[in-house]
């Protein structure tokens, strides 16, 4: 349920429902856009009385919202979440950000590739730490080291770093080595736990779809976080599975203008898992781009053919410098207007 209030409403009549509502029993979501203030009421809202509640003198209508997903769903906030990452860099709305490195953390190299990917325009630097991998003999990541790593990198680049969290006994390891956006990746996107106790930082969470999962599934996902008080959230499509092999994921490009229909959070591409293989990973940046998503997640090696995992889904720094400028483009012609 949801009460959008008089643009007369001040701030003393808002804190006075707010206050009502809670004594009920429920929480509430309040967002304040430029035309009108709106209150969510999240919990059990059949002990409101909704003509009750619309008969207020600041309250302009009431209104039940059917979707499970309540802090996440546009309704509730009709404007544009934008994230702060860190470092001046934000996403959402019109801020639009390239995130870009290799698959794993593996060593020096990890400088090398931020230094290329920074100069061709990426705004954030990807590697992971740990990996969570099908086979348990599989390389898993460097674990700790690699974060230290990453924050070398951050420091001397001024980039906000994205890593995969895995265990929530991790995330007081990643809040002490102030990691500035943590992944949880698609085999992680229903571990509750995990949501919860992310949920209950204030750090920016990129939330990958799960491999198999509904876009309501994703959204409820970000629910969970956002419902321990964690609204930094960025979703990622990031391809399911089907029944087509060629690609390593069907990458549902659907879901971006959907997301975007139903929810206020940003909405993040990555065309690398995807489809697995480098000679697709281009085509489909451009269309993620295109169809607007507010961000795209890329995977660049120096050397794939000898990268410790996903090499073949990894760009050249030469080849993302094409890429990166070949986005540019697409923004230039579809985004004109709000460019300008």
């Amino acid at each position: 349920m949801i009460a959008i209030l008089k643009q007369s409403a001040s701030d003393e009549a808002v804190s006075h429902i707010v206050s009502w509502i809670e004594k009920k029993g429920l929480k509430t979501d309040v967002s304040r856009g430029e035309n009108e203030t709106i209150i969510g009421l999240v919990g059990d809202t059949t002990k409101i009385d909704p003509f009750l509640l619309e008969s207020m003198d600041v309250v302009e209508r009431v209104q039940r919202v059917s979707e499970p997903f309540k802090r996440a769903n546009r309704k509730f906030h009709p404007e544009d979440s934008v994230i702060d990452c860190g470092h001046g860099v934000k996403i959402g709305g019109d801020q639009f950000q390239v995130i870009a490195g290799p698959c794993s953390v593996e060593g020096e190299n990890l400088i090398r590739i931020a230094r290329r990917v920074k100069a061709a325009g990426a705004t954030m630097l990807r590697g992971g730490a740990y990996k969570p991998r099908t086979s348990p003999y599989a390389y898993q990541g460097m674990g700790p080291a690699g974060l230290d790593l990453l924050c070398e990198a951050s420091a001397e680049l001024d980039m906000p770093i994205v890593t995969e969290i895995m265990d929530p006994r991790d995330v007081q390891v990643f809040l002490n080595k102030k990691i500035d956006v943590m992944q949880i990746g698609a085999r992680n996107a229903q571990n509750f736990p995990l949501l919860k106790e992310v949920g209950k930082t204030k750090t920016p969470i990129l939330l990958k779809r799960g491999m198999s999962g509904t876009i309501d599934e994703l959204l409820m996902a970000a629910e969970y976080i956002m419902s321990e008080g964690n609204d930094n959230v960025i979703l990622c499509e990031r391809g399911i599975r089907t029944f087509e092999t060629r690609t390593r994921n069907t990458f549902d490009l659907n879901a971006v203008p959907v997301l975007h229909h139903l929810s206020h959070l940003p909405v993040v591409a990555d065309p690398s898992h995807a489809t697995g293989y480098t000679r697709y990973v281009e085509p489909m940046a451009l269309a993620a781009t295109a169809c607007g998503a507010n961000g795209l997640e890329i995977e660049v090696h120096d050397d794939p053919s000898r990268a410790w995992s996903d090499g073949a889904q990894a760009l050249t720094p030469d080849q993302f410098d094409d890429t990166m400028r070949r986005i540019r483009a697409i923004r230039e012609v579809v985004f004109q207007e709000t460019m300008e």
